[in-house]
């Protein structure tokens, strides 16, 4: 007999899917049933956490393209999906979610778990049913997956308990024929009107001042981007999702923007008078020119996303590689001075980030820990990063090379990403190493996911930021209101003894002379391992151009009973003394 389970089953073979991530569940019982008898050609990775699951997902898109797959029980475990699924809706991932419901008969009657996911998950997926009958599940799969992939987006199928298992020739209507919908995908060009294109190019070529934004939607891009560059003399300035489309030694680009991003980089949208956005919904309007500034053309696969950010003069809607090349051979070649400024501004940057990243202060700056680390991550190498100060170590000391691929929760923001990711990425590529860097609040909220390392052998280098406190949280409580710190002290947990005991090797860091040198212990060395590198908690992650209100906010939280006021005080002022002399 042939059940809804292992329709779906076929169907997920059939679309190309070799990996699930979740935790069984009597719930969802039956298609696990299906997942056994299909071992052989599609496996399974059990986690600890169904937010990890989702996490997973989400990342296996970013980093394949393919589809990622999580499947979580009913009521709690579907639950617990969310915020990964909410990760992967903002980041525009791919995902299909599974979950089980209780009995067709009782869904409403407050059995236990009655938890209605398919309304639950009404905001988070683009493609949302649940299955009636054995009968319904083909279709429905095969829609949900096809959703998924052409609106880059978050599918549920929720299936009740008895359906599971129930057979296809059950109740099918005489309007739903066996295989009538297939697993072929469909494609189109994605390159805009040719009349939209000469109108871009005419806007670009007036240009005298042009600057690149690249993001996400540009990250496949990355020879176009830099012709682009070259023929336009545009410094190419990077989201924090598209932080691989041109790597950081390239002459092209000045690095990356807003708060984590780089001085020459805001300096060159200051100063540009035109201004070409690529694949790229950067939140962040107050770094962007001052809208009608500048003119403005923009490059991305949604139309929706036109004039989101800044009124574009022009939308071309496609494919960002597919729509450089067509527009490459209609632009005029310019002058290198804007592209030169840029370059030397970004050399002075990097002196200054030499010297932050070398200092030999005790407590160790989390910036020795970035830099060291950066210069020994392979260039096949895949990282991935949590978000809070961590981020801001990631993005401006850890630069991307050629061959790698970096990412994060990127419109969600969400703690806890980065061990899933990282293990995400593990599973999808074995040959290719996996840097994990993180901060000991964010490696808190999924510990359990260590013993999911271990479980699976994954090479994963695990870098743990360890400044017990929630950084992010506290500056902005400092910067952005004025307010002193409240509430952002974590427990100082011995990460080292807690991932020995998982089964993973483990090392501590806490002094910058030796950083380097027990970074070089481990990195080379196969399978997982964690490094704890203990660092100044009183180090903030400032922005590249600090306005007067920030500091003014910082000094009104002193001011108010900040209870590390001299400390804090005493560090930046000795930093800031350290950088002018």
């Amino acid at each position: 007999m042939i059940d809804a389970s292992d329709v779906l089953v076929e169907r997920l073979l059939a679309w190309g899917v070799d990996t699930v991530f979740g935790l069984p569940g009597d719930g969802i019982n039956g298609v696990f049933e299906a997942l056994r008898k299909q071992q052989e050609r599609i496996r399974f990775i059990h986690v600890r956490h169904e937010e990890a699951a989702a996490f997973m997902a989400c990342a296996y898109a970013k980093f394949t393209g393919k589809l990622g797959v999580c499947i979580a029980t009913s009521g709690p475990g579907g639950i617990h999906l969310l915020n990964g699924l909410y990760d992967a809706k903002m980041d525009h991932a791919p995902v299909l979610a599974i979950t089980g419901l209780q009995h067709s008969d009782l869904i409403g009657t407050f059995t236990q778990q009655d938890v209605a996911l398919d309304k639950l998950f009404i905001d988070v997926a683009v493609y949302n049913e649940r299955i009636m009958s054995g009968a319904h599940m083909e279709s429905v799969a095969d829609l949900a997956i096809r959703t998924a992939l052409s609106h880059r987006g978050v599918a549920h199928i929720t299936i009740p308990v008895d359906v599971q298992v129930q057979e296809i020739k059950k109740g099918r209507s005489e309007r739903n024929p066996v295989h009538h919908t297939s697993a072929v995908p469909a494609y189109f060009e994605q390159i805009p009107a040719r009349i939209e294109l000469e109108h871009a190019a005419d806007i670009l070529n007036r240009g005298k001042k042009i600057a690149i934004l690249a993001g996400q939607g540009a990250l496949h891009a990355t020879q176009e981007l830099e012709e682009l560059a070259e023929t336009l003399g545009a410094p190419i300035i990077k989201a924090l999702l598209g932080k691989a489309a041109v790597p950081d030694d390239s002459p092209y680009t000045t690095g990356g923007i807003g708060l984590l991003g780089t001085e020459p980089s805001q300096d060159a949208i200051e100063g540009c008078d035109t201004f070409l956005m690529v694949g790229t919904s950067f939140p962040y309007i107050e770094f962007l020119p001052e809208p009608g500034s500048v003119k403005c053309v923009q490059i991305d696969i949604d139309p929706q996303r036109i004039s989101l950010r800044h009124p574009a003069d022009v939308g071309l809607v496609g494919d960002a590689k597919n729509t450089i090349r067509a527009l490459l051979p209609l632009l005029e070649k310019h002058d290198k001075g804007f592209l030169e400024k840029a370059q030397k501004a970004k050399a002075e940057w990097q002196k200054l980030m030499e010297e932050r990243g070398t200092r030999p202060d005790k407590p160790m700056k989390p910036q020795v820990v970035g830099w060291e680390l950066g210069k020994r991550i392979p260039s096949n190498a895949i990282v991935t990063s949590d978000s809070g100060t961590i981020t801001t170590w990631w993005a401006r000391y850890v630069p991307a090379l050629r061959g790698q691929k970096h990412s994060c929760s990127g419109n969600l923001a969400t703690m806890a990403c980065g061990l899933p990711y990282a293990i995400a990425a593990a599973v999808a590529y074995p040959e290719r190493p996996v840097y994990c860097i993180i901060g000991d609040g964010g490696l808190s909220m999924l510990l359990g996911e260590l013993i999911t390392v271990a479980a699976y052998k994954l090479n994963i280098k695990i870098i743990v930021i360890k400044n017990n406190t929630l950084g992010q949280i506290k500056w902005e409580q400092m910067v952005f209101l004025g307010n002193p710190e409240y509430a952002c002290d974590l427990y100082p947990a011995d990460f080292v003894t807690i991932a020995r005991g998982a089964g993973i090797e483990a090392i501590q860091i806490e002094d910058p002379a030796t950083c380097g040198a027990q970074l070089d212990s481990v990195v080379g060395r196969p399978g997982p391992v964690l490094i704890e590198a203990v660092v100044d908690e009183f180090t903030p992650p400032m922005p590249a151009k600090i306005k007067a209100s920030q500091a003014l906010k910082l000094a009104e939280a002193l001011m108010r009973g900040e209870p590390n006021r001299m400390k804090i005080a005493l560090t930046n002022a000795h930093d800031k003394v350290r950088e002018l002399v």
